[in-house]
C-alpha cells in the first residue's frame, strides 16, 4: 500500500468514527467554528484542568476532511498541556501552509500528518484548518 492510499484510509476512518463526536458533560470551555462557504459547522468542547486538556470532544457537521481533521486533532490533544496544544496547532497550521520543509518536525502530529496533502488543494484547506483555529479560540476563552 502506498503512502497516499494509507493517508486516504486514515482520513476516511476518522471521518466516519464517532469516538470523539459527542458532547462533554463536564466541558469547561466550548467554541463553535463555522465555514459558511462550504457549510462545515463544528463545536469543540474541552475539559481543562490545571492547564491540561483532560478530555475533548466535538459535535457538528461537515465534509470528510473537516470531520477527520477534528477527530485526529482531538486524539492528539487529550492529556496535553495548553502549551503543548499550542505547539501542535502551530505545527499543523505550518504544515498546511507548506512552511515546514523538515518532515521530522511533523512526527508529533501523529495521524494528522495524513492531511499534509490537503495543502495542494486550496479549496479544502479551510476544511482541514477549521477545527484547529476553533481549538485556538477555545483555549483562549478557557484559559
Amino acid at each position: 500500500m502506498d503512502l497516499s492510499a494509507l493517508y486516504t484510509q486514515i482520513i476516511l476512518e476518522h471521518s466516519r468514527s464517532t469516538r470523539n463526536k459527542r458532547q462533554l458533560t463536564c466541558a469547561t470551555c466550548k467554541e463553535r467554528g463555522h465555514n459558511p462557504s462550504c457549510g462545515d459547522d463544528i463545536t469543540i468542547e474541552l475539559q481543562l484542568e490545571d492547564g491540561r486538556v483532560v478530555d475533548a470532544a466535538f459535535t457538528g457537521v461537515g465534509c470528510a476532511i473537516s470531520q477527520a481533521s477534528t477527530s485526529m486533532m482531538i486524539d492528539l490533544i487529550k492529556g496535553k498541556t495548553t502549551g503543548e496544544v499550542a505547539q501542535l496547532t502551530d505545527t499543523f497550521l505550518a504544515m498546511i501552509r507548506q512552511e515546514l520543509d523538515n518532515d521530522s518536525s511533523l512526527k508529533n502530529l501523529g495521524e494528522a500528518v495524513a492531511l499534509k496533502g490537503i495543502s495542494q488543494m486550496p479549496a479544502r484547506v479551510k476544511c482541514a484548518v477549521l477545527a484547529w483555529h476553533t481549538l485556538q479560540e477555545a483555549i483562549k476563552t478557557g484559559a
